[in-house]
């Protein structure tokens, strides 16, 4: 199944442009994602004071990467592996006036699936299928609502953003997209900023959250916002667990204030096994299975090759981040 997934993140020119040389894979060497380095134009080669970019494969040892980058000031450019880099906020925070030195990130690359993966939970809470899933005997009642034509806020304008706007145009669904700008999002009915998310909510059928983790969107979902949906009303979470009050999440489904909620990503992950959210009826959690390996190994390894590309050739990088704004 390689290659059934498309990237169409817009590449952009970066304020400063990083020099071309070598470039390491860590925190070890990954044949695959060194063959993407090469299929780009690189050149790999084990870290040292000629290395100039590094590909850094896994969302954990940052206090590795850091020391990494202090000790080789030679390098001026670092690709991420995964699409949100709350993970790597403190090294970013640190480095956001380092004139010498590009981030890129994954971010964009796993729209397809992950956007897939919203339409699922979406579908799966709005037909009420977890509840259904749980049910030892035949429901004397029939539940469940249709996508078709309901009112779908999305909060976030990214990649993933743009490719569940694609995934319900089918449904004929009305989108207000909520993002920190009032630029419109192709596809959508209309476009709010984020001081206008209570106007928006009680409309809402639908709430899917596909916004990055910084600290303006912690708790983005509260008390206060479920109190402002309809009780027939689902939310989907595809971004990060902490945009979401869980302990009000548990109040709003407990107290039948929200029909569902599907949720990809919690707070904290994994989540503990007596967590209330597990044994809520209408809660599916699908432990951050958006985008699996098989799905993000061919995306991740083309970004790399597009970004080596951009390195060696002087062209546009895909997937900049902005350390300050932490995405």
């Amino acid at each position: 199944m390689t290659g059934q997934h498309r990237d169409h993140t817009p590449s952009h020119e970066p304020a400063f442009r990083p020099t071309a040389g070598p470039i390491a894979v860590l925190p070890r060497e990954n044949e695959t994602f060194a063959d993407a380095v090469r299929a780009g134009g690189g050149v790999v080669e084990p870290l040292s004071d000629a290395t100039r970019g590094i590909v850094w494969l896994t969302y954990g040892r940052v206090d590795e990467l850091a020391d990494t980058l202090d000790a080789h000031p030679g390098v001026e450019w670092v690709q991420l592996p995964y699409a949100g880099v709350d993970a790597f906020s403190g090294i970013l925070h640190d480095y956001a006036d380092h004139e010498r030195l590009l981030w890129t990130s994954a971010k964009g690359a796993y729209s397809e699936p992950v956007a897939e993966h919203a339409l699922a939970l979406t579908l799966a809470t709005l037909r009420a299928l977890p509840q259904k899933s749980r049910a030892s005997a035949w429901a004397e009642e029939k539940t469940g609502f249709s996508l078709y034509g309901l009112n779908v806020v999305l909060v976030g304008a990214g990649g993933i953003a743009i490719e569940i706007v694609r995934l319900l145009e089918p449904f004929r669904a009305d989108v207000t997209v909520v993002r920190r700008s009032p630029d419109p999002l192709e596809g959508a009915a209309r476009t709010v900023t984020t001081a206008e998310l209570h106007d928006v909510l009680p409309h809402a059928d639908v709430v899917i959250l596909a916004a990055a983790s910084t600290d303006d969107t912690k708790h983005l979902i509260g008390a206060p916002e479920f109190a402002l949906l309809k009780p027939t009303a689902v939310l989907v979470n595809i971004a990060r667990g902490p945009l979401v009050d869980q302990d009000a999440l548990v109040d709003a489904l407990r107290s039948g204030a929200l029909w569902g909620a599907g949720l990809d990503v919690t707070d904290p992950e994994p989540l503990p096994a007596d967590h209330p959210l597990w044994s809520e009826p209408a809660c599916l959690i699908t432990s951050h299975s958006a985008d699996t390996p098989p799905m993000t190994g061919p995306l991740l390894a083309n970004r790399i090759t597009v970004n080596t590309r951009a390195l060696v050739e002087g062209g546009a990088f895909t997937g900049i981040v902005d350390p300050r704004a932490g995405y």
